[in-house]
């Protein structure tokens, strides 16, 4: 920190200090302590939604007409697109965990979104090679010639794998990056904060519209060159503007590896498993005052007792020896402790929210192939392209935040009490509700299709409803779940906290891909019986699988419920300054976070 900032630091006092400096351990771009009006909220974090914007945009209008363009352009069969996109989407959603890693421990999330947004257009600019470069370009289905499918099949998976990359490191610094600039500890940006989440995800469904309407379109009717130099050019003036913020932004240090702490807790309690815990919680060990590193303090909780031996201190006659340079090996802070407790409490959520993520994947798999052999004419001369459907969930997302935002949070607070309206998890759980009630609709929409038969082709629009209960869905579930990652987690480990949410749809793309295998496999067991997935849709059987996957989350949000229920969220001990004018005392509160 420079030191006329720390004098005129010292000159404020502690009486409003807090209105005019930001002391939540963020710095400026030139290192020094964040002044509240001009850097951070919502003049920060529009920045940032732009760049969300712009790669949301580029990612749908790959990844929903992904599944067309594997079987009409390479000739896949449906189950084997599916299983690559599913594939595809596994790692794209599961690369975050490397990244959100790397931003936590040592580039810091600008940087990591830096870096991972030029990968991100190095795929961009591969993929409009693929298909504009004349050694590399496909064959148009009206012309004869002689070039290998394979090598364009090996240029074009290249780039989505880099863009892949880029999502890895993008995704999870974003997301966090854009939340740093609300200081927790000001109860004007906590609340904002709050909102954040959801517009966030208003913008991230905005650019999921124009990518499944806009590009989608001329990938089918112009060509997926022409679209790729569109995505290309959009990311590339995103970063340029995301740059252009770079003045307003708070920033995070990186603080080395987040796992470290844990292991040392770990390491700690095993080594002194065999010393009996203290009756009073408060002999353990903790820092009283972490004003070099401003870390927030955690309250003690029963839970996993057995971790709490990590912080014993074995020798009570020599407590200030061991509180000036203690062995982080074989002595933890309670705060420490309960950090390790809580990302081992959040495990079963995680894989609670799995069948979740299968549902939404079908969405950008059988959903989509579903559309492309249905009647998508609006008039006569215009056909709406398959992926275009993909749009209507995006429709119920933003309608269900918008709602819930800025009607049933302000009533609900008023109801409950709560700051949130409802707590994190009820707001998850009410999005699997909606993902049980998704499926259903589906089943029952294919088997009417199926019964209509090929003659007699229903319209698109059929598939609307389970859309858009899906994104009702959405607007509930993943929303939810990116505030409990993010909040949940210990602050050194944020953009691994959006990460484990985003790792719940990679995981589940693979669980799909896996399940998709193991119901061919039993479905037509020796041959005596025909596939629910057959080389044909219309003789496939996706209305059964689809009432499985709507038994599968009802068994699931059962055991959800009973886990949320017993769930006991972090308890903070930190200053809470109000936001009005007149001067106010910081006061020392024990906050619950829901």
């Amino acid at each position: 920190m420079e030191k006329g900032c720390s004098n005129k630091i010292e000159r404020e006092g502690s009486q409003g200090e807090g209105e005019i400096w930001v002391n939540d351990s963020s710095v400026d771009h030139m290192g020094r302590v964040p002044l509240r009006a001009s850097t951070g909220a919502w003049k920060a974090a529009l920045f940032i939604i732009v760049i969300e914007f712009s790669e949301r945009l580029s990612y749908f209008g790959l990844a929903t007409n992904l599944i067309i363009y594997l079987t009409r352009v390479l000739h896949q069969e449906v189950k084997t697109a599916a299983k690559n996109v599913n594939y595809w989407q596994g790692v794209t959603t599961l690369m975050p965990l490397f990244g959100g890693f790397i931003a936590d421990a040592y580039l810091g999330r600008f940087s990591t979104v830096l870096c991972s947004s030029v990968i991100y257009i190095l795929g961009l600019v591969l993929l409009t090679l693929s298909q504009l470069a004349p050694s590399l370009k496909p064959c148009d289905a009206a012309e004869t010639c002689h070039r290998s499918l394979h090598i364009h099949s090996t240029i074009f998976f290249t780039a989505m794998y880099l863009i892949s990359i880029g999502t890895g490191g993008h995704k999870p610094s974003l997301e966090s990056f854009g939340a740093d600039q609300f200081d927790d500890d000001h109860a004007g940006e906590r609340k904002a904060k709050m909102s954040y989440f959801n517009w966030w995800n208003c913008a991230l469904c905005s650019g999921l519209m124009l990518g499944v309407t806009l590009i989608v379109y001329m990938q089918d009717k112009v060509s997926w060159g022409a679209a790729a130099i569109v995505l290309t050019a959009v990311m590339v003036f995103a970063l340029a503007v995301f740059l252009a913020g770079r003045p307003y932004y708070r920033y995070r240090e990186p603080e080395g590896s987040p796992l470290v702490p844990m292991l040392q807790v770990l390491a700690a309690a095993v080594t002194k498993r065999g010393l009996a815990l203290p009756e009073d919680a408060a002999e353990m060990y903790e820092i009283t005052k972490p004003e070099k590193s401003k870390k927030k303090l955690l309250m003690h909780t029963d839970k996993l007792g057995f971790l709490d031996k990590a912080a014993i201190m074995e020798h009570k006659e020599d407590t200030t020896a061991a509180a000036e340079k203690p062995n982080p090996w074989r002595l933890a802070t309670v705060t420490q402790v309960e950090e390790t407790k809580q990302v081992l409490a959040m495990i079963p959520i995680w894989l609670s929210s799995l069948p979740l993520g299968i549902c939404i994947a079908q969405g950008s798999t059988f959903f989509i192939k579903q559309a492309s052999i249905m009647d998508r004419k609006l008039v006569r001369s215009f056909e709406l392209p398959p992926a275009f459907v993909y749009s209507f969930s995006a429709i119920g997302m933003i309608l269900c935040v918008s709602f819930y935002d800025k009607i049933l949070v302000p009533f609900l607070r008023k109801t409950t009490g709560n700051e949130r309206g409802i707590n994190m998890l009820q707001r998850i759980g009410i999005g699997m509700l909606f993902s049980v009630v998704a499926m259903a609709t589906a089943a029952v929409v294919e088997q009417k299709r199926l019964d209509a038969g090929v003659a007699d082709a229903m319209s698109v629009f059929w598939l609307l409803p389970q859309f858009m209960i899906l994104g009702f869905g959405d607007g509930f579930a993943l929303v939810g779940l990116q505030e409990y990652f993010y909040d949940q987690v210990p602050d050194s480990m944020r953009s691994l906290g959006i990460a484990f949410y985003l790792s719940v749809l990679g995981a589940a793309s693979f669980l799909s891909s896996l399940l998709i295998i193991i119901v061919d496999h039993v479905t037509s067991w020796g041959g005596k019986s025909r596939s629910w997935f057959a080389k044909s849709l219309n003789e496939s059987r996706l209305d059964l699988f689809y009432w499985l996957l709507a038994v599968i989350n009802a068994v699931n949000l059962c055991g959800y419920v009973y886990l949320a229920s017993r769930y006991s969220y972090k308890s903070v001990k930190r200053r809470v300054m109000g936001i009005s004018n007149s001067s106010e005392e910081d006061e020392d509160m024990e906050d619950n976070v829901s």
